[in-house]
């Protein structure tokens, strides 16, 4: 490998520190392995395993609601045990593991693979963001570029599932889908390996003081931990399948760990004889609210908008039809378009003072957001004799959902280790993931208001379902906007909570 290309898997010649780039194309193959799962996941489940459009969107919010929550229990297990590196090198594991374990074919094959994608997810999803932000000092200006930055390799990895992985499991048979994300998951594994080096100098990669102590023999608690993970694997299963107990159980995880990150607060006053941490992590907790609205209508992408797309949308292009699963690409795409201006942008407006306010920018997403669900009813006005929209109506939709994105997501990860005390910060990047998990859950709910049969059963006729869908995504978009104006009303008091967090 020569020095260019070793520069640049450590970062140098960015500005940013060693390590950001191996953490970046890491993540960007894990990506591919998440996203080539997500992208195909609802069209396999009505189109190959013959589950009708409610049930299917059940069960993808129910598979990506556990996806975002099983990092509660692998930060947690990281701080404690693992260590974040070791931590990640078994999510990696067990993702790929699920992947090939979906190519049996069969509905338990499907249910036994995403198990292990969602316990290796715990492991991998929260320490990995974990380390980037460990790469930097707690007053770097550079931290919200890296995460932007970061971010982006994020995108690219969900723009090869989108496209290379849509169109091999949409055209060639949804097995070969699922198995190309399982070999990005291995590429992922190995960079991260091979690359430790780059990344040594952030705290808590290796066993924790107290993962080292031996259980038995050479048998330690981290590598006791990690044995038992694995009967994680039929729990989540089973969940998936009695997914009506999710509604309990995220609900429950949302108030112990908001009684966790409280605690915690009090307790860093306590010890540090200050009056901020506390105030910082009912900010934290009124931010993941935000989240969990902001990505319950985003997440429409990979059912409702997806399905909507299969048979609403006129996907013609120059004679060939781009696979529905495809139109998901537009998100990621327009990210890398995007990502590098607003990273440079954030920047900039912090030199000259004119950076928004954290809450600011949560309101600005959610606003980009409702407009992009309401651009539907101008499609509408185009729609031709098969009740199908122009493509372009999508274009734009992604559009501004991902310009809402930018606003929101990576400015979210940065915020997270800048306002939880140090001692907690896999934990409390666990709890932003919550935030994911329930916003994914009850994406699924909301997707399944778009389902194309009606309330007696029978199916739907193309300009019925059309009806509906739009019928449904304007009330969301009118929703978001008065939560936007919501936002920027209690932007001070919000600010005040965060004590100088910007």
């Amino acid at each position: 490998m020569n020095t260019d290309n070793k520069n640049l898997l450590k970062g140098k010649g960015l500005g940013h520190p060693d390590g950001l780039m191996t953490l970046f194309f890491s993540e960007m193959w894990e990506r591919v392995c998440y996203y080539g799962m997500r992208v195909l996941l609802t069209l396999y489940l009505v189109k190959s395993l013959m589950k009708g459009d409610a049930d299917a969107a059940i069960i993808y919010g129910a598979y990506t609601g556990l996806v975002y929550a099983a990092p509660i229990i692998g930060g947690k297990l990281a701080d404690k045990f693992l260590g974040y590196r070791n931590a990640v090198l078994l999510g990696a594991i067990l993702m790929a593991i699920g992947e090939f374990v979906i190519l049996g074919g069969s509905e338990q094959y499907l249910m036994i693979g995403m198990g292990a994608l969602i316990v290796g997810n715990g492991y991998f999803k929260a320490n990995i963001s974990t380390i980037v932000g460990k790469l930097y000092k707690d007053d770097d200006p550079r931290r919200d570029s890296g995460f932007t930055i970061f971010y982006i390799g994020i995108n690219i990895g969900a723009l090869l599932a989108t496209t290379v992985i849509a169109y091999v499991g949409e055209t060639y048979g949804f097995k070969y889908g699922f198995g190309l994300a399982g070999f990005g998951m291995l590429l992922g594994l190995i960079i991260f390996w091979t690359g430790r080096k780059n990344y040594a100098a952030a705290e808590g990669l290796g066993f924790t003081e107290e993962g080292n102590q031996k259980v038995f023999g050479p048998l330690k608690k981290a590598h006791l931990v990690a044995l038992l993970s694995l009967l994680l694997i039929p729990v989540a299963y089973f969940l998936i399948l009695q997914n009506s107990w999710l509604d309990y159980i995220l609900l429950g995880l949302f108030i112990l760990i908001s009684f966790v990150l409280i605690k915690a607060g009090i307790d860093a006053d306590s010890k540090e004889k200050v009056k901020i941490w506390k105030d910082r992590m009912i900010a934290l907790l009124i931010f993941m609210i935000i989240n969990i609205t902001f990505w319950a209508c985003f997440e429409q992408a990979g059912t409702s908008l997806t399905l909507f797309a299969d048979r609403n949308v006129d996907r013609g292009i120059f004679g060939w039809e781009m696979p529905a699963s495809m139109t998901q690409f537009f998100n990621p795409f327009f990210i890398i378009v995007f990502g590098s201006i607003f990273s440079v942008m954030w920047v900039k407006l912090a030199n000259i003072g004119k950076n928004p306010s954290i809450p600011m920018k949560f309101a600005f997403g959610i606003l980009q957001l409702a407009l992009g669900f309401l651009v539907t009813n101008i499609g509408l006005q185009f729609v031709n004799e098969a009740f199908q929209v122009p493509l372009l109506t999508l274009v734009i939709l992604y559009l501004l959902h991902t310009t809402g994105e930018l606003f929101l997501s990576p400015i979210g990860l940065s915020m997270v280790t800048k306002l939880s005390p140090k001692n907690i910060a896999g934990t409390a990047m666990g709890a932003w993931f919550l935030s994911f998990a329930i916003a994914n859950y009850v994406g699924g709910k909301i997707a399944a208001f778009t389902g194309g049969h009606s309330d007696t059963g029978e199916a739907l006729t193309a300009a019925q379902g059309l009806e509906k869908y739009i019928t449904v995504f304007s009330t969301l978009g009118f929703v978001l906007v008065g939560i936007s104006v919501l936002i920027m009303l209690f932007n001070k008091p919000l600010k005040k909570l965060m004590h100088g967090v910007i």
